[in-house]
Order: C-alpha cells, then structure tokens, then sequence
C-alpha cells in the first residue's frame, strides 16, 4: 500500500492496485529509476514476512492472507483480501503499525492462529508522491513492484520499459510455488539461506 514518505497511521485501510515484473539487470532498472523523477525513499533494507492462518487454512482457501512484516526496525501487520485480478492486481488491504512484532507474534499463536509461510528479500522503495515501485531483490530472483493508480502504473511501466506482457500479478508466495516446481526444491519458505541450499549459489543480502 502506497504512503507518502514519513507519513506514519495507526491503521490504514485501502485498495492495493499493483504489478510485479522481473528485473532482467538492477543496474540498468536503477539507472531508469533515476531518469524517471522518481525519488529514493528507502535505500536497500532487510524485509521479513511471515504470513498466519487458521489450522484449517481458512484463510488460504479463500484467497486472503494475514501478514506480520519486519522491515528494517518497523513492524506491520496487513489483512488482504482475494481481491480481483485483471491487467493490475487490485484488492482491499487493511494495515497498521505494530510497536512489539514479537509480542503480536505470540498473541496470534496463543489465540489459534500459526505461521504458515515465511519470506524475505531486501528491498528498495522509489516515489514521486503519486505511486512508488519499489525493487525487490529475492531469493527466487529480483522483481520490481509498481504501486499507485492504474494509470500511473501503465505510464512508470512505459517508462521503466516493462511492457504490458511482462505484468506478474501473482503473490510471492504463488511465485514461490512456481519456482519449486522449476526447481524442484524442498525448500518450504522463501529465504535466502533454504534457496542457497537448494541452488548451490549464495543469495544477496545486504
């Protein structure tokens, strides 16, 4: 969900309109970043996901997820819906910001819920105060992500040089699960040390 830099809320409830697109060269992607407009909000930070369900997956069977996000030292907690999925990705998102991530971590395991899936990257964020994209840098590979109204997303895209065909509307979980099955990795979250284990190849961090 799009904010303004320093913009701070207790809890935020949108309509996420988004595309994902794999980045062929992050030195070339950086480089239209910059000749864009776009202003660099967030240098390259540590991001760890982990998203929560019932023990009847509930939530995973109807196409919503509950997320708990550490993003440098700042805690999130995101409901999603399924949502609609056309050119963009667009669903209602409710989010806030959590003071204590571990203490949440143990209230939603003492109430019934459980860790499910977890995943991480490190992550850049760009804005022009309209949208932001930002760069991901995963275990699976690296992805740029353009947030904001459908029209600005379509025109960043053009400007970023990601054509319509390159849109990825799928989660990264959903990702995950594609890439294992490329891969045929036993890997069962998306982290940069199971992905090393299963590739053979050291994964970046920062």
């Amino acid at each position: 969900m799009y904010r303004k830099a320093g913009y701070t809320a207790p809890c935020m409830v949108n309509h996420e309109v988004e595309i994902k697109s794999r980045i062929a060269s992050l030195r070339d992607l950086n480089r239209r970043l910059r000749a864009s407009g776009l202003k660099l909000v967030t240098r390259r930070t540590q991001e760890r996901n982990t998203l929560y369900d019932f023990p009847d997956e509930a939530l995973r069977r109807r196409g919503s997820i509950l997320r708990l996000r550490q993003y440098g030292p700042k805690w999130t907690m995101t409901y999603k819906d399924k949502g609609k999925t056309g050119r963009h990705k667009r669903r209602r998102e409710i989010e806030t910001q959590v003071t204590d991530g571990k203490a949440l971590e143990q209230i939603l395991e003492s109430v019934g819920f459980r860790p499910v899936f977890s995943y991480e990257k490190v992550r850049t964020e760009w804005s022009d105060g309209t949208g932001h994209v930002v760069v991901d840098e995963t275990p699976i590979g690296n992805f740029c992500e353009i947030e904001g109204p459908s029209r600005w997303i379509d025109r960043m895209a053009r400007q970023l040089e990601i054509a319509p065909q390159d849109y990825i509307t799928e989660s990264y979980p959903e990702l995950f699960r594609h890439w294992k099955l490329q891969t045929k990795s036993k890997a069962r979250d998306m982290l940069f040390a199971a992905a090393s284990r299963s590739s053979g190849k050291k994964a970046g961090k920062p």
